[in-house]
């Protein structure tokens, strides 16, 4: 019995990684909106209550379109290709 390396279609391999990148957006998405609340108060600091409010709109804009473009890519259909035979 020979062994054959396992071969992973790329277009197949891509979109198994954006559905990870999916999957960890929204924990990504939690840790940065939390942000503000780990810089704490400290007086002489550069970025105040404004600056963390459009922090927050940012981080929030930039979740939206890294979801559009993540539901983009998934809803592409995949390409019709007869299956192969496992026995050649």
């Amino acid at each position: 019995m020979t062994r054959r390396p396992v071969f992973l279609e790329r277009r197949s391999y891509r979109r198994r990684r954006v559905m990870d990148g999916a999957r960890l957006l929204p924990v990504i998405g939690a840790f940065l909106l939390l942000m503000p609340l780990v810089w704490g108060v400290t007086p002489g600091r550069l970025l105040g209550t404004a600056g963390s409010g459009i922090y927050l709109f940012a981080v929030w804009a930039g979740l939206i379109v890294v979801a559009l473009v993540f539901s983009r890519i998934l809803l592409r259909p995949d390409e019709e290709r007869p299956p192969k035979d496992r026995d050649e």
